[in-house]
């Protein structure tokens, strides 16, 4: 199913091939002047020199050739030789049929799905997830739902950090922190005399552990890695259990799972609450066993090479523009780094889902470390050339124009930013008399995905590579480009059709086909929006862009605004307006609700 665009570009493509020139002058745009037309081709302007001819007589012939086109209302010619095209209303009105019997409403799959894995996220064991977090999750699930859309085979992967020195750390804190936590990490109970028979041995276990929550182990955690760079012996400590952890000690393993555990129930929560799930939790743990062998692996193909004491795999390439230090696989003490395990997580990759192309959306100040990652996987032959690609992003900054913080200059955790703006979510609601006649457990639904709604589109209507000011305000208002401004038209175009179809049914048009005529301009900005959907998909998806979907979303949420003041549809003038009209607003919906999904945003049905 061609979109208007490349249908058009077709038929002027022919046109200029019947007049002896290049079909390649053919190209179709939206119009720069909506207007004056819906679309233009310029290549009159770009194919005189070929021809030897003044590109208006080229334009003549070519709207010559276009006359009485079917998809074609009007072909003029503007300037020098522009080519301005409206599309004629019933071919309007046929795409828009087509869009409306189109499950996928106007957007074609890829031709050649692939394999994709999406790292993002990032949590780590024992953190609270932090705003942080918030640019990388919002992202990478629009990414991959996007690529789902498409036909593409997707994994999300959250690629939990719960390995290395911070785990050594935790059990030291744990250790001195509570005598029955130390009691699990030694196995001390069992020597005890009141050791529990083996059936019960995994519940006790559990009641000594019962405290150790994750407000525990986030409170632990900062004053242990305070101390370890203040106090040596204390550092030694927690490199000596987590060399011990590593290599297998039962009672600091059995330690280390629950604070697995605990860390992923708080933020799958978490991540849930804003409509973000995960098909992995792979953790840096999960590659533990593959390093020895992929270190020998790095030295047989002569790649891993000393340098003071650390294995080096050296990435510098001729001709880069700057130095592009090497990656460290083994330090000058013996032990892995985060590049050692985001290589092993390559091969780990490559060998259990033989991806296609791996996507990383990870801060843009991350890019050097991805580079040297992503080198040295080309040269082990760990992955192919070009598979592995940085989805980088800016940060979500205060007013002061510096990464968000709370006023105390404190990191706000992403729970209290959820709470924030769900609590703007209803004061907004009640302000705008929204809540009336809706049950309480309907309200904070309705109150919740408001508050989604403000938070994704707020950092989604940005393209990701630039950095944005945190106003919750701003995106809260259901005026303006905001995400409850776009949620509202949805759920207004959702009780049009409640009740347009309560009305048709009492007179017996909802059981009659319905023709959509396009006729009204505010019918045709609609249904040329409509048709765009395939264009902005496509665009985002080649682009790795979102925020082209919320743009398209933006747009559609104010035209059919506009629709709705211009083309009233209860008191149309006839039945028949009112079903087309009716038939309108649906597909509109339809559309509309696709794109929000396609963000990760879900919209009420009432407000």
């Amino acid at each position: 199913m061609n979109d208007l665009t490349a249908a058009l570009g077709e038929a002027v493509a022919a046109a200029f091939r019947a007049i002896g020139l290049s079909e390649g002058f053919g190209r179709v745009t939206p119009s720069d002047r909506p207007d004056l037309a819906d679309f233009q081709c310029n290549g009159a302007l770009v194919g005189a020199r070929t021809a030897g001819r003044p590109p208006r007589d080229i334009a003549i012939s070519v709207v010559e050739q276009l006359t009485g086109h079917p998809l074609i209302g009007s072909a003029e010619i503007a300037g020098l030789g522009f080519i301005n095209i409206r599309v004629a209303p019933g071919a309007l009105a046929g795409r828009v049929a087509q869009i409306a019997a189109d499950p996928r409403l106007g957007a074609v799959p890829v031709r050649s799905p692939r394999r994709v894995i999406i790292d993002y996220g990032g949590p780590n064991v024992a953190k609270e997830l932090h705003v942080g977090h918030l640019r990388s999750a919002i992202i990478g699930e629009s990414l991959k739902r996007l690529y789902r859309f498409r036909g593409d085979e997707v994994l999300g992967d959250a690629h939990f950090g719960d390995w290395g020195l911070q785990m050594g750390l935790l059990i030291v804190a744990a250790c001195d922190e509570n005598p029955r936590w130390r009691i699990v990490a030694e196995e001390g109970w069992r020597q005890s005399p009141e050791r529990p028979a083996p059936d019960r041995e995994a519940a006790f276990i559990a009641h000594l552990l019962q405290d150790l929550d994750l407000e525990a182990l986030d409170r632990l955690y900062p004053t242990a890695a305070k101390r370890a760079k203040e106090d040596t012996e204390y550092r030694d400590r927690a490199r000596r259990a987590t060399g011990e952890l590593q290599a297998g000690a039962p009672g600091y393993l059995t330690l280390w799972r629950h604070f697995v555990a605990v860390t992923k129930v708080a933020l799958e929560r978490e991540f849930h609450a804003l409509g973000i799930d995960f098909d992995l939790w792979k953790g840096e743990s999960d590659v533990q066993p593959l390093i020895n062998m992929m270190v020998h692996d790095l030295k047989v193909h002569h790649l891993l090479v000393e340098d003071q004491g650390a294995q080096i795999v050296r990435v510098a390439r001729p001709g880069d523009k700057r130095e592009l230090p090497p990656l460290i696989v083994v330090s000058s003490e013996g032990s892995s780094m985060y590049g050692t395990t985001d290589l092993a997580t390559v091969l780990d990759r490559r060998d259990t889902y033989h991806p296609h192309l791996v996507l990383y959306c990870v801060d843009q100040r991350q890019a050097d470390h991805l580079e040297q990652v992503f080198r040295a996987s080309y040269l082990a032959g760990y992955a192919p050339e070009g598979s592995l690609e940085h989805i980088g992003f800016g940060t979500m900054n205060g007013p002061d124009g510096k990464p968000f913080k709370t006023r105390e200059g404190g990191i706000l955790k992403l729970r209290d930013l959820i709470t924030m703006a769900t609590d703007k979510a209803r004061e907004r609601l009640h302000e705008a008399n929204l809540a009336a006649d809706v049950d309480p457990a309907e309200f904070e639904d309705t109150a919740s995905k408001v508050a989604v709604a403000a938070l994704k589109f707020a950092d989604l209507q940005n393209y990701r590579a630039t950095s944005y000011v945190f106003d919750l305000d701003r995106f809260t208002s259901f005026e303006g480009k905001t995400g409850p401004y776009v949620l509202y038209q949805a759920v207004r175009i959702k009780s049009l059709v409640r009740r347009a179809t309560a009305s048709l049914r009492t007179t017996g048009h909802e059981a009659v086909e319905v023709e959509i005529v396009i006729d009204d301009p505010a019918e045709r900005d609609l249904a040329l929006l409509l048709d765009a959907f395939d264009h902005a998909v496509e665009e985002a998806y080649a682009k790795k862009a979102p925020n082209l979907i919320a743009e398209h979303a933006f747009r559609l949420a104010q035209s059919f605004s506009k629709f709705y003041t211009a083309c009233p549809v209860l008191t149309a003038p006839d039945e028949a307006t009112k079903a087309s009209r009716l038939a309108l607003a649906s597909v509109v919906l339809r559309q509309l609700e696709l794109s929000l999904q396609l963000l990760g945003i879900g919209a009420p049905d009432r407000m």
